[in-house]
């Protein structure tokens, strides 16, 4: 360390900038605050550095004052996974960063610091490239990059193709990296005469795509049996579908090689030098010879600052994924916008946060009348599921939407917002009559990635002991035998109306129950929305129950008990995650898979043999999608799953309270007047 207490090392703890920049970027001071260090303007004292943007137009006035005060200059990047969007289309502060007090990593003609990772001997530690080789399949299964704004819906050309790389004019990697305009010439020139048959895709780089900066190539180029590529298709499906990669200094090379291509590099990026790369122009100090999971792993274990902007803390990699991962899942399904319809008032604020970031949502009661306008702009349509009206077909995508299986600290009946919704195009998960995403979701097969993240989840899930409302509620003392859960539900709810087989009212489940387990511990549990007198479900279950547990939380009393009966109710799935044996004698979503017995009518359809794994990471990870109210931006479930079980939610006032009181009065009597 050049100064003084923690932080990265080989950086000083004060840093002096003269960018007015840096001043508005509360991002790189909060990341440099949390790694022991303090940004200011002004001149350097001694033991300070001068910080700059990595070789950037205005570098050089702070390059100039670290060489005349004889103090480190310490260079800045973003990192190789930043934002959905380019900054320039406003995508916003970079999850990671690459803060470098040797040089800068995109500059072959001198050592960086990432290039000091890569020569390390140490890079052969085990455990950090089993890690590395994790990280990179999480990576390809969540399809990222360093920008995102590419659509999952396009294909990648016919398989067999060269892709040849573009970049922006005048970027510093490429005059750093001894290349220059002419290079991308010469590049497509020698493609063509190295493979005088081949078709070749030039694939333009997302800031020319979206018209914020030029590329070296355009529709002139394009003929014969070379094709420009400008629409956003993911980078990693042209990887996979093309037979050879050239570029200049682009990351996307680091990722070709990732992909198990040997890059040709026509200049000096990061990542050649090492033996995975066919180089133009050699650099003779890379002497080492390198794995992808080694390159990997210096490059994005090791060399950045990676930062959780939900959690506000520095992280590592994994965390940065998920994150990404769940912010480019929004902007993608959200980017054309969309027209709700069927949300009541106290719901909007939370629906335009969730669903509102790319294009505010425009809001219509009819459903008819959302799909008209839905139309006229081109917009989708979002409907509450249980609004849609009875053989509505509406003219643009529809996406059906309810509370998610993770869902609050508190009721909806009581205005308490979601911190998870799900989204499905062809149905409902509690609607069996028809097929539901969440079905196609769980009868996939997992990745081993995915299998671990799944099963970590349900461990959080039964340590926290967490629920979808998560009320609270001690557990009392218990009789002794075989005790079997009960759970009462709301029974004018849409998943009993769709769902339920003959027994339809909790009078009936609890005779059931008592009937075939005469000798057993019943233990009945009402409904919280019930409890509260928000919705109908009320019974009186003496002789059947041997116990009633009003105000009881479900995820203590699961520990408790051995076994679960239920219609349709998401205790039966959460039962099933704590390893209970569940008994439905409706068909939720869960059932009819083999995990469950099933006394009651299931949908044929419902034949693959999943997993208790597969089941939750379809429910929990997969179909929901989740938005932090505290950073208030889209989340992974593992932000979720740290506000439930934390309490770090913002929760609603007292007009929402006497809200849900008149709300419920009014379900009431709705209810007897039925």
């Amino acid at each position: 360390m050049s100064g003084s207490g923690i932080g990265l090392i080989g950086v000083p703890r004060r840093l002096c900038h003269q960018n007015l920049s840096f001043l508005r970027d509360r991002r790189l001071q909060r990341m440099l605050e949390l790694a022991g260090h303090e940004l200011r303007p002004g001149l350097p004292g001694a033991e300070e550095g001068v910080l700059v943007w990595g070789a950037s137009p205005t570098a050089w006035r702070g390059e100039r004052i670290a060489a005349r005060k004889g103090v480190p200059l310490v260079r800045v990047e973003d990192a190789f996974l930043r934002s959905v969007l380019p900054a320039r289309a406003g995508g916003g502060a970079a999850l990671g960063l690459l803060i470098d007090p040797v040089g800068v990593h995109f500059d072959g003609s001198a050592p960086s610091r990432i290039e000091q990772i890569l020569q390390d001997q140490n890079l052969y530690n085990s455990n950090i490239l089993d890690e590395a080789n994790q990280l990179i399949d999480c990576i390809f299964e969540s399809e990222l990059s360093k920008y995102n704004n590419f659509d999952l819906e396009l294909p990648a050309p016919d398989a067999g193709y060269l892709l040849i790389v573009d970049q922006t004019r005048g970027d510093a990697s490429i005059r750093q990296s001894g290349a220059t305009a002419a290079t991308f010439r010469c590049m497509l020139d020698r493609a063509l005469s190295d493979h005088p048959d081949a078709r070749i895709v030039i694939r333009a780089h997302p800031e020319t795509t979206l018209g914020l900066r030029r590329g070296h190539y355009g529709p002139e180029d394009a003929a014969g049996r070379i094709s420009l590529l400008t629409a956003p298709v993911s980078p990693h499906r042209l990887l996979a579908n093309a037979a050879g990669v050239y570029t200049v200094s682009s990351q996307l090379g680091f990722e070709a090689i990732l992909h198990g291509h040997r890059p040709r590099v026509f200049g000096q990026p990061f990542y050649a030098g090492w033996g995975l790369t066919e180089d133009e122009l050699p650099i003779p100090r890379r002497t080492r010879r390198l794995t992808r999971e080694e390159l990997f792993a210096g490059a994005m274990l090791l060399a950045p600052l990676w930062y959780d902007p939900c959690r506000d803390r520095l992280c590592g990699l994994e965390e940065v994924i998920r994150q990404l991962e769940a912010e480019a899942r929004a902007w993608r399904e959200d980017r054309h916008g969309h027209v709700a319809a069927g949300m009541r008032l106290w719901k909007r604020g939370r629906f335009q946060a969730v669903f509102g970031g790319a294009k505010p949502l425009r809001f219509r009661g009819d459903p008819a009348a959302a799909d008209r306008l839905a139309s006229s702009i081109g917009r989708s349509l979002l409907i509450w599921a249980g609004k849609e009206p009875a053989g509505f077909a509406p003219k643009v995508p529809c996406l059906r939407v309810e509370d998610g299986f993770l869902r609050s600290r508190g009721l909806g009946a009581e205005l308490v917002p979601p911190l998870s919704l799900v989204t499905d195009g062809l149905g409902i998960y509690y609607d069996p009559t028809r097929p539901s995403r969440l079905e196609g979701l769980i009868a996939q097969p997992l990745t081993e990635g995915q299998r671990r993240r799944a099963e970590t989840l349900i461990a959080r899930i039964r340590a926290a002991g967490l629920s979808k409302y998560n009320l609270g509620g001690a557990v009392p003392a218990l009789p002794p035998g075989l005790r079997i859960l009960v759970p009462g539900q709301v029974e004018d709810d849409a998943s009993i109306r769709l769902g339920a087989g003959a027994v339809r009212t909790n009078l009936a489940l609890l005779q059931a129950a008592r009937q075939a387990n005469p000798g057993a511990v019943i233990l009945y549990k009402p409904h919280p929305d019930v409890e509260a007198g928000l919705r109908p479900g009320a019974v009186d279950a003496m002789g059947l129950a041997d116990r009633v547990l009003s105000s009881v939380d479900p995820a203590a009393l699961l520990d408790q008990v051995q076994e679960v009966w239920t219609m349709t109710s998401l205790l039966g799935f959460e039962a099933l995650i704590r390893g209970l044996p569940v008994t439905c004698l409706g068909a939720p979503f869960y059932a009819g898979w083999g995990l469950t017995r099933d006394l009651g009518p299931t949908p044929a359809r419902r034949t693959a043999r999943p997993d208790l794994t597969q089941l939750a990471h379809a429910a929990l990870i997969a179909y929901p999608r989740y938005w932090d109210p505290v950073s208030r931006r889209p989340c992974p479930v593992e932000v979720a799953l740290d506000r439930l079980a934390s309490g770090e939610i913002p929760h609603p006032g007292r007009l929402n309270r006497a809200l849900s009181k008149l709300q419920g009065r009014f379900a009431g009597l709705a209810y007897l007047w039925r």
